[in-house]
């Protein structure tokens, strides 16, 4: 007896069978697509990654580009630790506004009273997490810019671009702090409801330094985990061409900081791509840069090679490819 033949056994254009088959493909095309780079298009790009993927505590004064109120008179008076009362902005004039890695609850942002006039923080890090993170935070910035201190956040009706509120060209003027003590104003008390939590945040906190590299490319955090130190550095570069770059390295021996570095794998995040380097701790982290800036030359050197792979640099792409992780 002939088998009875499967032509056009396939799902039927437009029956439930179909539908699933388009959506399944869909899927699969998606998770094979590079993430997006929420951050794209401004010179922060690669510390906002870092300080929304891995930072623990750290602030920022960012640029927005709705101007601010103007800087406060110096006199030779010396100010005191407590914040004076909030004054009142003049129609039409922002908030003072602070970036930052995580507030208490992991709220998106909040206005406080500072001692030029309310203060507007807002958060990179916040549960739940958004799937617009760049939207998530415009939006923010756009409230703390004009709410009264103690509103609670609101999100706007609107969508809000970040591009639109923050300067493009401008990088952030970073603080990394050893602990939560800027979730209050200086010479504030702590809540005794929040005490403890901030006790157990704080002692969470590893030791943390923002590196800058000569060619200024990119943003390097070092972190003393304990057994060992790393160094996490976000790239600009597109994946594939940085993948293809570290391969080369891997290839030559140059994978490396120096004595006393490993490399220890990359990950994704935000579309980014993040070698890390297992460090020996015993070296403080200025002790580094020689490495580091080292190291970025011939980064650099190899992300200008447009010669195909050869067959070691292709095993080196595959190892690498084969330890890398996506937190994102």
């Amino acid at each position: 007896m002939a088998k009875k033949s499967k032509r056009g056994s396939g799902p039927r254009p437009g029956s439930n069978r179909a539908e699933r088959v388009a959506a399944r493909k869909e899927r699969q095309l998606a998770a094979m697509a590079p993430p997006p780079r929420p951050f794209a298009g401004l010179a922060a790009e690669c510390d906002l990654v870092a300080l929304r993927a891995f930072v623990a505590s750290a602030t920022a004064t960012p640029a927005l580009i709705e101007p601010g109120a103007a800087e406060p008179t110096l006199t030779s008076a010396v100010p005191g630790d407590t914040p004076a009362p909030a004054a009142a902005r003049a129609d039409g004039t922002r908030n003072d506004i602070v970036l930052a890695t995580i507030l208490p609850g992991a709220v998106r942002a909040i206005v406080r009273d500072a001692a030029n006039g309310p203060e507007g923080v807002v958060a990179v890090q916040t549960d739940p997490d958004p799937d617009d993170a760049a939207g998530e935070i415009a939006d923010a910035l756009r409230w703390a810019s004009h709410a009264a201190s103690g509103d609670e956040y609101e999100p706007g009706d609107t969508e809000v671009v970040l591009t639109d509120v923050l300067v493009a060209d401008a990088d952030l003027d970073l603080v990394v702090h050893d602990d939560f003590a800027w979730w209050f104003p200086p010479g504030s008390d702590v809540p005794p409801e929040i005490a403890d939590m901030l006790a157990r945040a704080n002692d969470s906190i590893m030791p943390t330094a923002r590196l800058t590299p000569k060619s200024g490319t990119g943003a390097p955090w070092w972190v003393d985990a304990g057994e060992r130190a790393h160094l996490r550095w976000v790239r600009p570069e597109s994946e594939d061409g940085l993948m293809t770059a570290l391969a080369r390295l891997h290839a030559a021996g140059r994978l490396t900081l120096g004595e006393g570095s490993r490399f220890a794998g990359s990950f994704r995040t935000h579309g980014l791509l993040v070698p890390v380097f297992d460090l020996d701790n015993e070296l403080h982290h200025e002790e580094w840069y020689p490495g580091l800036d080292q190291f970025d030359e011939w980064l650099t050197e190899a992300l200008s090679v447009t010669a195909d792979l050869t067959s070691s640099e292709r095993r080196s792409r595959d190892g690498i490819r084969g330890r890398q992780v996506t937190l994102r």
